[in-house]
């Protein structure tokens, strides 16, 4: 392996999905980064898709995108806020990726005609992908997050992979295992029988967890931890309360009252340090100030429902970024969620949209929906009602204005409309042969481009105002891309005359990455190619965010 010095923990999940693996395996590597380590992280995830790039962000939530282009599970973007740097396609591994690069090998003849197995050829590659990681990122500490639950037979290689890691190479690990403990109403206790059955499943593949981490409502007591210790075999401090929280960054302060990470490090054979806590200290008493003002932003989209159900994790980091941004500026950002689908159905925007303080449209793909959004960023403008347009919302502001400010009839994006008269929006003509072939899978521009922002428009002053630069000298910032449509230049000057702003442009192809309003006209209308949202932290709200959650305090009649 890497070294032997390099240290493993591996974090699984039982009895239900979304219990928090991720957050969990976030705070383990904040708590011993803060304390001086170097730590990666690696998710591993079940699907045979080789990335998240194609899967419906109903199905899975909203794909999450690297600077390397790579389109990843959104625990990456956990792990990117929890650790303030940043992780790439060697710490995201799908196993699609694992069967795709062991059958590459297989017809190579790398394997000099021997059976390839599961077992050990699987397992191999997957322990490689680990060392891979360890490597690049020079970490003496590597958290490992095994997606999905125990007991499934997706995930049964990743869990054989960490027991050969721990007994036959004899590699220093330390499994935690995140279980749920359920307070049904009718009882009014919580039941530990459903994370000893999941302890069961790990004990039965030859893992021995040697901390269980219990999601809940409220916090475990004594009676619990003696429960789970007796029945799963684990010291009862080595039980870990893991409650809900307001926020999930206060849990690796609810870690550290319990010395979580002192207690990993012990098992190690690692000496603890002081811990560096300070500024996360402060983010959750700004998170608990905020709660005393709340503004209420609309977000118009169409990836909202499953079932029955809304699910905030189709938006997860547009979410992350209104909580990050409004808790800066001191307020608790509540989000209206609008089907841009009942707008096409007759709702009118002003019902809809009533008494919010700001309206935005994200990210989006096809026609569903879009006339509904499109009326819904006319209201915002004529209205001036502080708008925000991430990617799709960016090329439908386009769209919008050039239907009714510019009254070119039939104006749309061809990804809606491949013979509009006046195609605003049109493909990238680097795309074209890709969608001819139907190569969609990671063709798209992604990852980090450089911008060039017009010096004295909005989002200059935003850049500017909260640091937000990489060369301010040069006026240039370096942002996410996650798209295959770009504004048409033919109509760059018409649009222009009639007042709107191209306020940035990218460095190499000089493609529009930035339209905006004046300021005396409108208080607050932008709209970005990039996304912002991929890049706030809760340490470092983003430049636009900050921007427009100050105007839509403002817009609400607050005063920071």
């Amino acid at each position: 392996m890497h070294s032997t010095e390099t240290k493993y923990i591996f974090v699984s999940g039982g009895v239900l999905s979304g219990l928090g693996k991720g957050i969990t395996t976030a705070s383990i590597g904040f708590l011993l980064q803060a304390r001086g380590y170097r730590v990666t992280t690696v998710k591993f995830e079940n699907y045979l898709n080789v990335d998240s790039g194609l899967i419906n962000p109903i199905e899975h939530g909203d794909p999450f995108l690297c600077d390397d282009g790579t389109e990843a599970d959104m625990d990456m973007g956990t792990y990117e806020k929890f650790l303030g740097k940043n992780v790439y396609r060697h710490n995201f591994v799908t196993m699609g990726q694992i069967y795709t690069a062991v059958i590459n090998r297989e017809r190579n003849f790398e394997y000099k005609g021997e059976d390839v197995e599961a077992i050990p050829h699987i397992t191999d590659e997957i322990l490689e992908r680990i060392e891979i990681a360890a490597e690049k990122d020079n970490a003496e500490i590597v958290v490992i997050e095994l997606g999905g639950t125990a007991g499934e037979y997706q995930n049964m290689l990743y869990y054989e992979a960490s027991r050969i890691l721990k007994t036959v190479k004899k590699a220093p690990v330390v499994h935690v295992h995140v279980s749920y403990l359920p307070t049904p109403h009718h009882l009014g206790e919580p039941k530990t029988k459903p994370t000893q059955l999941s302890v069961k499943f790990l004990l039965s593949m030859g893992i021995q967890p040697d901390f269980i981490v219990c999601r809940g409502e409220k916090a475990i007591d004594v009676r619990r931890r003696e429960r789970l210790a007796m029945f799963c075999n684990v010291d009862a401090e080595n039980v870990i309360s893991n409650p809900d929280e307001e926020t999930p960054y206060a849990v690796p302060q609810t870690f550290e009252e319990q010395g979580f990470a002192q207690k990993i490090l012990k098992l190690f054979g690692l000496p603890d340090r002081p811990v560096a806590m300070e500024k996360w200290t402060q983010l959750l008493t700004r998170v608990k100030e905020s709660k005393k003002k709340t503004i209420e932003v609309a977000i118009v989209g169409k990836y909202f429902g499953t079932g029955d159900y809304e699910l905030r994790d189709s938006y997860a980091a547009l979410m992350d970024s209104l909580d990050h941004a409004g808790w800066a500026e001191g307020v608790t950002v509540k989000t209206r969620w609008v089907n841009s689908e009942k707008i096409e159905k007759g709702k009118k925007p002003e019902e809809l949209l009533k008494g919010v303080a700001g309206v935005i449209v994200p990210i989006g793909w096809g026609a569903r929906g879009v006339e509904g959004m499109l009326e819904a960023i006319r209201f915002a403008r004529e209205q001036k009602i502080p708008y925000l347009g991430l990617c799709y919302g960016m090329q439908l502001a386009v769209v919008e204005y050039a239907r009714n400010v510019l009254q070119l009839k039939g104006a749309n994006t061809t990804e809606c409309d491949e013979a509009t008269p006046f195609p605003v929006i049109h493909m990238n003509p680097m795309q074209e042969e890709n969608q001819k072939r139907r190569a969609y899978g990671g063709t798209m521009r992604l990852g980090r481009w450089e911008c060039k922002v017009k010096e004295g428009s909005l989002a200059d002053q935003s850049y500017l105002a909260h640091k937000g630069y990489s060369d301010e000298s040069k006026k240039t910032v370096w942002e996410r891309h996650r798209h295959r449509y770009e504004f048409n230049d033919e109509f760059s000057k018409a649009l222009e005359e009639k007042g709107l702003i191209f306020s940035g442009r990218s460095t190499v192809e000089n493609l529009a990455e930035i339209i905006e309003l004046p300021t005396s006209v409108h208080p607050f209308f932008l709209g970005t190619q990039y996304h912002p949202e991929y890049r706030s932290s809760p340490l470092v709200p983003h430049p636009l965010f900050i921007s427009y959650i100050r105007a839509c305090i403002n817009q609400a009649g607050m005063v920071k």
